[in-house]
């Protein structure tokens, strides 16, 4: 076994394999081609049999943490010994999970400790059918029409003339995924207006040819409903722990 430093070009055909097994919204896929990550490619008897990659949990030029870890099915039993090389050569004292990654998860049950969930992860359910009277849902037109609100939305509700929520999506995770956002003016809370903006931007999503996706922070309670009432339902937590190989 050899574990050594390598380009994403080298793993490329990997991370499609690690992809395709999981089948989710995989939050950290931008590190890669925003080259915020390292990747450590795993050798067997000089065969590509998996590789990890490690980024910075709090700093982008740091790279503390194990963030991604494959290995092709038939060498998976020795996935244990592959991760524990990983974490010695690359020096990092924590990971972070998704826990509807059933691989980097059960490496955390094995080797880390302190273990907590910080972010609620979410796919779409069902299709629903809100209605707000009066609210019109249109592109944004300017980025300042929601003051002290998110200046890149890319949808809002107009109500009576007046914007009441904003929305939009990245398209920078791994496709077909596209990651959404709102947020609704205080005074309009508890309008309906949340779900109302959920339900727009998925229907704006589908039509794209992307796939709903959304997170949350963990006590977020707000957010966590208006995302369930949309017809969004949890599919995994983040997880962070540090690595303890003793």
């Amino acid at each position: 076994m050899q574990i050594s430093p390598t380009t994403l070009s080298e793993i490329q055909s990997l991370r499609q394999l690690f992809l395709h097994e999981n089948n989710i919204q995989f939050i950290y896929n931008k590190c890669h081609q925003y080259g915020w990550a390292d990747t450590y490619l795993i050798t067997e008897n000089g065969k590509k049999v998996g590789y990890g990659s490690v980024y910075g949990q709090n700093r982008r030029e740091d790279r503390d943490s194990i963030f991604e870890f494959y290995v092709i099915p038939h060498y998976r039993k020795w996935a244990e010994r592959y991760f524990k090389a990983l974490a010695k050569i690359s020096n990092a004292p924590f990971m972070d999970c998704q826990s509807n990654d059933p691989l980097l998860t059960s490496m955390l049950y094995l080797f880390a400790k302190d273990i907590y969930a910080e972010r609620i992860l979410f796919e779409d359910h069902i299709t629903t059918q809100w209605t707000v009277l009066e609210a019109i849902f249109r592109p944004a037109r300017d980025e300042n029409e929601f003051p002290g609100g998110r200046g890149d939305a890319d949808f809002v509700f107009e109500k009576e003339g007046e914007i009441v929520a904003t929305g939009g999506f990245y398209l920078n995770y791994n496709f077909p995924y596209a990651d959404f956002y709102m947020e609704t003016k205080e005074s309009f809370r508890r309008q309906g207006l949340g779900c109302l903006m959920v339900q727009e931007l998925k229907r704006e999503i589908y039509q794209m040819g992307r796939v709903p996706a959304a997170r949350c922070n963990l006590n977020n309670t707000a957010s966590r409903l208006t995302m369930e009432k949309a017809g969004m339902r949890i599919c995994g937590y983040m997880l962070i722990g540090k690595i303890s190989l003793t």
